[in-house]
């Protein structure tokens, strides 16, 4: 028995934060940022909308296009950054409850912008075992309730939206997971971190004016670390699958800056017409980047039956993943 990725949709909210939008709340230009980031535009949840909702909106439309029944989803995971409760309950369990899906085991996992690519590998895991048998993944971030709008390091690259995806079980290899690289490394987990409102500094005055609840991030340092990561991780998942990059039919990479894209792209010799970007118009979603990609190359008939996806990510923690997917839907 195979994991095959049988369905993707997403949703990206309709409020949209231009480079404009932001020369108005602090110190940068359009000029400046789409040359640094490759980022024209972001989108940004209503007040009223929390990420469970961004979340629920995406599953619906992948199990549509799955062509199951939601009673026959027996495991629902959310990776995400921005929970709709600090503690409890789960963002998925608060999506399982919209989706009106009862009695199945229902978790939340942390792996910032590598949750999607972390999930596959569980939902691997969990289907070759014979254990599950249709697995509902979301990755949703509200990350605009997290960000400091007065930081110009941060609050250019982020942005919210949601993808989701069903991961079921096939006889058909050729409709398979091939393989899912992840790992970490914790000592550098204060190069991006949301300090505060953790058991470590608990939410207090002190916390907020210190502005603690929000993303920090060491951004050159965070560049340097992710395109060799990333590059090295490629490279060593193709090697251990027998595979070279002619081999992919798509390439796609967590969109967090065009500038590591195209570094990872150029060492590794992927065609940029193999290669999906949407980083100009979303920004950096996190867990939601990978899939809303997915999701917009399979809406633009890009991605058919069969194709072999190559998916690349790396995130806070930090944390890194890659994984070669053939698409199993229709």
């Amino acid at each position: 028995m195979y994991a095959s990725l049988k369905s993707i949709g997403s949703y990206a909210p309709s409020q949209i934060l231009t480079n404009a939008d932001l020369e108005k709340m602090v110190d940068t230009s359009d000029e400046w940022i789409e040359k640094r980031t490759g980022i024209k535009e972001r989108r940004i949840a209503a007040s009223d909308e929390a990420t469970s909702d961004l979340g629920e909106k995406a599953a619906r439309i992948a199990i549509e296009r799955a062509g199951i029944e939601k009673e026959e989803i027996d495991l629902i995971i959310c990776a995400t950054l921005s929970p709709d409760h600090l503690c409890m309950p789960s963002t998925a369990c608060v999506i399982a409850a919209k989706l009106e899906i009862h009695n199945v085991m229902a978790f939340d996992i942390s792996a910032a912008c590598s949750g999607f690519v972390y999930m596959l590998s569980l939902a691997k895991a969990f289907i070759e075992s014979g254990a599950k048998k249709n697995i509902l993944l979301i990755g949703a971030e509200k990350i605009s309730s997290v960000i400091d709008y007065t930081d110009r390091g941060t609050c250019i690259l982020f942005g919210d939206g949601a993808g989701a995806a069903i991961i079921s079980a096939t006889e058909d290899k050729n409709l398979a997971i091939l393989d899912v690289h992840a790992s970490s490394d914790g000592r550098y987990g204060d190069y991006l971190i949301t300090p505060g409102c953790g058991s470590k500094f608990p939410c207090s005055q002190e916390t907020l004016d210190n502005k603690l609840n929000y993303i920090k991030m060491r951004g050159n340092d965070v560049y340097k670390i992710a395109v060799k990561t990333l590059t090295n991780d490629v490279i060593d998942i193709l090697e251990k699958n027998n595979l070279d990059a002619s081999a992919i039919d798509h390439f796609i990479p967590h969109q967090a800056n065009f500038r590591i894209i195209e570094a990872v792209r150029a060492k590794l010799d992927f065609p940029i017409e193999k290669t999906v970007l949407t980083v100009a118009k979303y920004g950096n979603t996190s867990a939601a980047s990978i899939p809303m990609a997915i999701n917009d190359a399979y809406e633009e008939g890009r991605i058919q039956k069969g194709d072999l996806m190559l998916l690349d990510t790396f995130g806070g923690g930090f944390t890194w993943a890659s994984a070669l997917v053939r698409f199993g839907g229709k």
